[in-house]
């Protein structure tokens, strides 16, 4: 996930529509609703929830660069990738991609 100036939070679910629905309405408490992370940027998805939990740790103990470059090897244009999960309902400000 990620702010309107890029800040990132790296998590684990086991539903994913909830949960950025959460961060969208801030229902999270913290550093998430702090710094209006409400735009879904990278998802990978694991049958598994060690391998899920063993990935993020991974993800969580890279530089920011390593984090920025993986999320523009598949949304270079940091696309809110949930917008429309919610009807027509604006979640979390601005729908625009950031540059």
């Amino acid at each position: 996930m990620a702010g309107k100036y890029r800040a990132l939070y790296t998590g684990i679910t086991n539903d994913l529509e909830r949960r950025v629905f959460e961060h969208k309405h801030k229902l999270a408490p913290g550093f998430t609703s702090k710094y209006k992370i409400n735009r879904l940027v990278y998802s990978e998805t694991f049958s598994n929830p060690r391998d899920a939990i063993r990935r993020e740790k991974q993800i969580q103990g890279w530089l920011r660069a390593k984090k920025v470059a993986l999320i523009i090897s598949s949304n270079p244009t940091w696309k809110d990738l949930s917008e429309g999960w919610f009807g027509k309902e604006k979640c979390g400000g601005s729908s625009r991609s950031l540059p």
